[in-house]
């Protein structure tokens, strides 16, 4: 294993990203100092409807505010680099307890709706791929440009509709049933049903017909069709020459579909009022939470640099004509 070569891609995007970072973090403040929305405002709630001008200057100066954006950006920049994020003003309490409280039942959700619609797009693309103009073919593929139009909330509604209102098997959303005062695994099983599959399903559609066209293109091939003539098994064409070249094209998806998984991931969490990230972005923004803000933005960015860096990897393993150390 090219072990060498990987250390060394892994030690070259990790240089690249830190002024990607840099940038994005010294954009969120900008953004958010740009912004009509009042942090004070929003800090103080109802309290400040009835605040003279004088209170809310003193608030102001109090959560530092009224200094210029780049000094509070400055000020968070080197506070992170030494591991303290803040103090979230909008949760009253440090960022990273808000994130590290969050952070788990995201990731859940993402990686269970990850691994289902690679699976899943992979199966179907496979049973559309082996017989090209099927009514299988026809119906995998019809129902792929369905669901790449729909919007991930309009399925996650209709979903809630379906399974929670209508026929009412599964719950419409949280992380345990009302009223219970622990979590166990077995709600947490059954909460996560519906906000990962409809998770799963908005992705499905880009695997399953990158599957189809990558699996259907290398059964095409010469190779492929010379196994075939020599009598070599339909399964073992499909699976050991067909599959492993028509799956080089999902490694780069899996890189470009994950900021497309996490704004579907926000949209979800806050359908199912999953306990994610999703509430404490949008509460963030609305309230001007600079620390906040900036570490979820942060984070959010870092893992798409992470997945784009994923999908080379596995390329440059899986595909012996790539070279790691040309990426």
């Amino acid at each position: 294993m090219p072990w060498g070569p990987m250390a060394r891609l892994v030690a070259r995007r990790a240089l690249l990203a830190v002024p990607v970072l840099l940038v994005v973090t010294f954009g969120v403040f900008a953004i958010a100092a740009a912004s009509p929305f009042d942090p004070v405002r929003a800090y103080a709630g109802t309290a400040a409807l009835g605040a003279d001008q004088e209170t809310l200057d003193r608030l102001r100066e109090n959560l530092g505010v009224d200094r210029p954006f780049t000094a509070r950006w400055w000020d968070w920049l080197t506070f992170a680099l030494g591991g303290d994020f803040g103090q979230s003003s909008v949760m009253r309490q440090p960022v990273a307890e808000v994130i590290g409280e969050r952070l788990v039942w995201s990731t859940l959700l993402c990686a269970v709706a990850f691994a289902l619609a690679v699976l899943l797009g992979t199966l179907l693309g496979v049973l559309a791929a082996r017989r090209p103009g099927s009514l299988v073919d026809r119906t995998v593929t019809s129902l792929a440009y369905a669901l790449e139009a729909a919007p991930v909330f309009w399925i996650a509604l209709l979903a809630v509709w379906v399974f929670a209102l209508k026929l009412d098997v599964l719950p419409a959303g949280g992380l345990t049933d009302t009223g219970s005062d622990h979590v166990s695994a077995g709600q947490v099983a059954s909460h996560l049903i519906l906000p990962a599959g409809v998770l799963a399903v908005s992705q499905l559609p880009w695997f399953t017909l990158y599957v189809r066209q990558g699996v259907g293109d290398a059964l095409a091939e010469d190779p492929v069709r010379g196994a075939r003539a020599r009598g070599i098994g339909e399964r073992t064409v499909l699976l050991g020459h067909a599959l492993r070249s028509g799956l080089l094209p999902v490694l780069t998806l899996i890189g470009s579909r994950v900021p497309e998984l996490i704004t579907g991931a926000l949209l979800v969490e806050t359908v199912f009022s999953w306990p994610g990230i999703a509430a404490a972005t949008v509460e963030a923004a609305t309230a001007v939470d600079f620390p906040l803000l900036a570490a979820l933005t942060t984070l959010a960015t870092a893992a798409v640099l992470a997945g784009n860096l994923l999908a080379d990897l596995l390329y440059g393993l899986i595909d012996p004509r790539v070279k790691l150390s040309e990426m």
